[in-house]
């Protein structure tokens, strides 16, 4: 037992201590984080986090243990925060989104939190938010305004104003690239060098507000190291969500004015209900067996009144039958936009497991401006993965629907962009299936469920 403290020990132990003797409940947010000292040799920064763990650097023992504390409670604010699972969502959402710009901007939320507090020490030249809104968007707002008006999505998509560079201002690049590049090797040309401007051929280029945040936390240290593969089913994110957020605000009343949190600010995570599990509660809803009446039975009802009625003739009761048709979805599928290969992938797995959960019938239509294929399909075997999108756009859900209405199925899904005329309603319930950058676009009728 002599050796059981030194388990558990790792470079932050000692900021740790300090943040739970000041701060006993949201310093106590540490204890839900797990910690790893890196090797010596390792070229991270002094201390970073993928999401889930706290990263020590060597150079992290060197520091003076008011710094320490405050790196470390900055760490575990991005955790209980969320923000490395939250930029791998918004970059699932819009595509391109530039991390060192997202790290900016959680890094001015979380230092604005802590920077009230005399009993740690952060980095010098800390970008806060109130600095920042003032540098980059121009908004003057005091600290405790700002936190309950901006979270992280919003603040970045305030400041992200990147663009693609002019094509005439590409090609002289290029040129000036090709003439440099020829000097240096002697006129025989061979791969540019990393510096070059032409290997920066086609990035986009920051306007005035990202080119104002970049100075502005140009001495922020690189700490957001998000991990796609390390995030779990989207179930369990929003369950994580959920319990950081109560974590969050437990720990802020606990505290009160000692609180590492200014104030209980925006940024809060928020648990979003997958869409996985929206799909799959609605199907299975639509596609239930439901007991039909039969005419050639009579109802128990019946037939225990029937003693009581001395002999008397009884009206008729119908009794139920669970013998009812097969249940069947139609899937419809819009080939004229385009969707991504995991979102697909996604979407394929969960028609499946549905239609196999269920034992519903498929009709899997697609098509654009007129129905292209009509195929059925077993019972887990959709074979969406193989549809090919021609992204030429021309849609006409009109024909689509009147196909799907004609197979008389219980429920059906509508995979689109919703960029098209919809002149027919079908019988059936409708959900319009939406990959996240048309999420917003209206519905002529049905739910509209944004495949995020």
């Amino acid at each position: 037992m002599s050796g059981a403290p030194a388990l558990y020990a790792h470079r932050g132990t000692r900021a740790i201590q300090r943040m739970v003797e000041f701060a006993p409940s949201t310093g106590g947010l540490a204890l839900w984080v797990r910690h790893h000292d890196l090797p010596p040799d390792s070229p991270a920064p002094v201390v970073h986090t993928d999401g889930d763990a706290v990263f020590y650097g060597a150079a992290f023992a060197s520091l003076p243990l008011a710094r320490q504390t405050g790196l470390v409670a900055h760490e575990v604010l991005h955790i209980a925060l969320r923000h490395p699972q939250r930029f791998v969502d918004l970059q699932r959402l819009v595509g391109d989104v530039d991390l060192e710009l997202f790290t900016i901007c959680a890094d001015a939320i979380v230092n604005s939190t802590l920077d009230h507090l005399a009993w740690l020490e952060l980095p010098p030249g800390a970008v806060t938010l109130d600095r920042l809104l003032d540098r980059a968007l121009g908004e003057k707002l005091d600290v405790e305004a700002a936190l309950l008006a901006w979270d992280v999505e919003r603040l970045y998509r305030a400041i992200d104003d990147r663009r693609r560079p002019d094509p005439e201002a590409q090609a002289r690049s290029k040129r000036r690239g090709d003439r440099g590049r020829a000097a240096r090797t002697g006129g025989s040309g061979g791969r540019p060098a990393p510096g070059d401007p032409v290997s920066q051929f086609g990035a986009r280029e920051d306007g005035p507000c990202a080119a104002a945040a970049r100075v502005l936390g140009r001495d922020g240290l690189a700490d957001l190291r998000p991990d796609p593969a390390a995030l779990g089913a989207p179930e369990a994110e929003a369950e994580a969500m959920r319990q950081w957020s109560e974590r969050l605000v437990r720990g802020h009343a606990g505290d009160g004015a000692f609180s590492m949190l200014r104030a209980l600010i925006a940024d809060l995570p928020r648990s979003h209900t997958p869409w996985e599990q929206v799909l799959r509660t609605r199907l299975a809803r639509g596609l239930a067996r439901k007991p039909d009446l039969s005419w050639s039975r009579p109802s128990r009802s019946y037939l225990a009144n029937q003693s009581r009625a001395g002999g008397r003739r009884m009206p008729w009761e119908p009794g139920t039958t669970t013998a009812r048709r097969v249940p069947r979805l139609a899937v419809v599928v819009d080939v004229s936009g385009s969707i991504d290969d995991a979102l697909m992938g996604r979407f394929a797995d969960e028609i499946d497991a549905i239609s196999r959960r269920q034992e519903a019938g498929l009709v899997l239509i697609i098509g654009d401006d007129r129905v292209r294929q009509v195929a059925h399909r077993e019972p887990g075997r959709s074979d969406l993965r193989d549809v090919v999108f021609e992204g030429a756009g021309g849609t006409d859900f009109t024909p689509l629907l009147e196909e799907a209405d004609r197979h008389a199925p219980d429920i059906i899904v509508v995979l689109t962009d919703l960029d098209g005329p919809a002149r027919m309603r079908p019988r059936a319930p409708v959900i319009w299936a939406v990959p996240p950058a048309h999420a917003g676009a209206p519905a002529p009728f049905g739910a509209v469920l944004a495949l995020r």
